[in-house]
Parts: structure tokens; C-alpha cells; sequence
């Protein structure tokens, strides 16, 4: 697993001309939308700004700092980063300020909680977890939790899920994209999708360097190319091991526009139609399994990138993130203030699919 780095169209159709058409021309919208100034690209409904919600956003408890740069030297990363050196409440609050957002949910970053040792990793997760609930407790209306889970640890992480979810009343639960050499769709995790499919949970993912490739190429980051590539092999693993069909009741959110997702769902159609089993895997098919899932925007308010994930799915599927404080919230709102969206769309993605999925933060 590698750690962070110190940078970090309203259509269904995956394959064919058509959706090379739709590509196309989402790519020269958008691209010139990119071209025009904020205020002028904006078209933002009103207060909007003031009703942002972050659905991408890390924080860092004291108490897992140490734990975090003890793995960070063994694992040959260093000690920690300045983003997480000087993370604050009170620094985190004024960001939020400075971007426009009403609210944040709260999730750990790469590598998560999970540092080999389970009984470590429970008490990372209820640590980190009790923080998140003090800090929304301590600013009313300003942050939700994704609570962490100790996984591969199945039964401390169907502990937590109790905690978090009951006690806690977290929004959601958050997930790395794989843990070791296995990847969610895997056997083991069935226990705990069972679990949160019964309790129509959110489940968030972000992404890390799997055991396999964190250091494949010296000098290049794992963050600018593992991350995505593992994002997608996390929607895969899910795909092809049929848990999107089975938990139908889960809301399942994937990070930075879905990496390399958009790019590959025509691919991954294309190449699993003499699959046997596809019918019980996806039975409305691969693009309709992958254009249910939601999709954060969280350092990919780029228009080739966004061009990317509007043509391959609806605007309803996007919520806003940021991946503060590893990015500010500012160059993530600036970003998309340079798309050309229509005002629902900005509207949507700002915060209206996050308070649909996450009807909690409205209260």
C-alpha cells in the first residue's frame, strides 16, 4: 500500500458510436467551458455555495498520527506529510469557510485504519470514529461520518458497523479500494456487505497502492496512477463477484470521478459478453451496474475528466468532494466553476445528490 502523495451529460450508453458521439461532445463542451471564466462558467443556482457539501473530506485524529508515521517508516513513505502534520479542527472549519461548504463528511485517508495487527485496528477504528462523532457533536450541522471499519478484520469489522451505525448514527461507512492482496469483491467481505446491504448503507471507497504495485516504477507517485487503477479494480472485483447484484440495497460511492472507470466501462461491456454467468452478475447489464454507482469529483474538476464521467453517467450520480487537506476546497470549487454544467446539474453535484443519498445532513 502506498501513502499520499504531497499533491493528491445525462447519458447511460457505454459503447458504440453513439456513445462516441456523446463522448465527443461532452469533451468539446466542457473543454470549452474550462476556457471561460469562474464567475462566468459558474452559473450557480442560488445559494448553492452556501450549501456545499464535501462528501470527500480526511481528518486526523492526534492519536493516530503516531501509528500513521510508524507505518509510514516501515513501509519506506517517511514520516508523515505536512497535510497531515497539520491538520486542525479549527483550520479544517475555516477551509470549509473559505470553499462555501455547509457541510463535510468526515473519512481517514490512505492507508485507512488498518496497520496489520487486528486488534490494532479496532482500536484505530473506534479511536478515529469517536473523534468524528465529538467533532460533529462539537459543530452542529458542519460534518457527517463515513465511519471507519477494521477490515480485513470481518468480525471486529462487523462490531464496528453496530457502534458506528447505532450508537454513533453515522451517515455511512468508508472503505479502502483493497486490503493486502484482496480486493472488496473477495469471499471474506461477504459478511460484512450482507450486513451493510440489510441496513441500506452508504459505503464510501477511496483508493491506496495495493500490495502488488505501490513501487512498481521509481519515481512515479503511487497516488497518480495506483490510485484510479485501484478504484477500478475495487468496482470490478465487485462487479464480477455479482456484489452489486446481490446488495442491491447498498449506495455505493467510488472516488476521483471513479479513476479510470469511465474510461474502461466500454472495455470491461465489451469484453465480458460471452461471460456465462452475466446474467447473474448484471442482469440489466454491465453499464447499467456501473452507471448506478456514485462518483465524487474530489481532484478531478478537469474538463477532459469530467468530460469523461458526464458521458458516462447522469449528473445525479455526482457528488462534490475535495480530498482536504491534501487539495484545498477552493481549487476543487474553482475547478468545476470553469465546467459547463446547467444549474441543475451544479446544483446536484454541489449538494442536491449528496442530501438525496444522505438524507441525515438535512436535518
Amino acid at each position: 500500500m502506498a501513502s499520499h502523495d504531497d499533491a493528491e451529460n445525462d447519458c447511460t450508453g457505454i459503447s458504440g458510436a453513439a456513445s462516441r458521439r456523446q463522448v465527443l461532445t461532452a469533451l468539446a463542451a466542457l473543454g470549452a467551458g474550462a476556457l471561460l471564466p469562474a464567475a462566468a462558467g459558474a452559473q450557480s443556482a442560488p445559494g448553492a455555495a452556501s450549501r456545499r457539501i464535501d462528501t470527500h473530506h480526511h481528518y486526523f485524529p492526534p492519536a493516530y498520527l503516531e501509528p500513521l508515521a510508524a507505518w509510514g517508516k516501515r513501509s519506506g513513505f517517511g514520516g508523515l506529510q505536512a497535510p497531515q502534520r497539520e491538520w486542525t479542527i479549527a483550520r479544517d472549519l475555516d477551509e470549509m469557510d473559505r470553499g462555501g461548504l455547509a457541510m463535510s463528511v468526515l473519512s481517514i485517508s490512505t492507508p485507512g485504519i488498518w496497520f496489520g495487527d487486528a486488534e490494532e485496528g479496532r482500536r484505530m477504528a473506534r479511536l478515529c470514529n469517536d473523534y468524528a462523532a465529538e467533532m460533529r457533536r462539537d459543530h452542529k450541522g458542519r460534518y457527517g461520518i463515513f465511519a471507519n471499519l477494521p477490515m480485513p478484520d470481518i468480525e471486529g469489522a462487523l462490531k464496528e458497523i453496530e457502534y458506528a451505525l447505532d450508537t454513533l448514527k453515522a451517515e455511512g461507512v468508508g472503505l479502502m479500494t483493497s486490503y493486502g492482496d484482496k480486493w472488496p469483491g473477495d469471499p471474506l467481505f461477504a459478511p460484512v456487505f450482507a450486513e451493510l446491504n440489510r441496513r441500506k448503507a452508504v459505503v464510501y471507497f477511496h483508493p491506496l497502492a495495493p500490495d502488488c504495485c505501490g513501487t512498481l516504477m521509481p519515481g512515479v507517485p503511487a497516488s497518480l496512477l495506483e490510485y484510479p487503477h485501484d478504484t477500478a479494480r475495487a468496482v470490478a472485483s465487485l462487479l464480477f463477484n455479482g456484489a452489486f447484484a446481490r446488495y442491491r440495497d447498498i449506495s455505493w460511492i467510488f472516488s476521483h470521478a471513479g479513476g479510470s472507470v469511465p474510461q474502461l466501462a466500454g472495455r470491461i461491456a465489451a469484453g465480458s459478453r460471452s461471460r456465462k454467468d452475466l446474467a447473474e452478475i448484471a442482469p440489466a447489464g454491465i453499464a447499467a451496474e456501473l452507471t448506478k454507482l456514485y462518483y465524487d469529483t474530489a481532484n478531478s474538476a478537469y474538463a477532459p475528466t469530467m468530460a469523461a464521467l458526464l458521458a458516462f453517467v447522469p449528473s445525479s450520480q455526482i457528488v462534490f468532494g475535495s480530498d482536504y487537506p491534501y487539495y484545498t476546497v477552493s481549487e476543487n470549487v474553482d475547478g468545476l466553476a470553469g465546467i459547463a454544467l446547467t444549474a441543475a446539474q451544479r446544483q446536484a453535484i454541489d449538494y442536491g445528490n449528496a442530501e438525496r443519498l444522505l438524507p441525515q445532513l438535512k436535518a
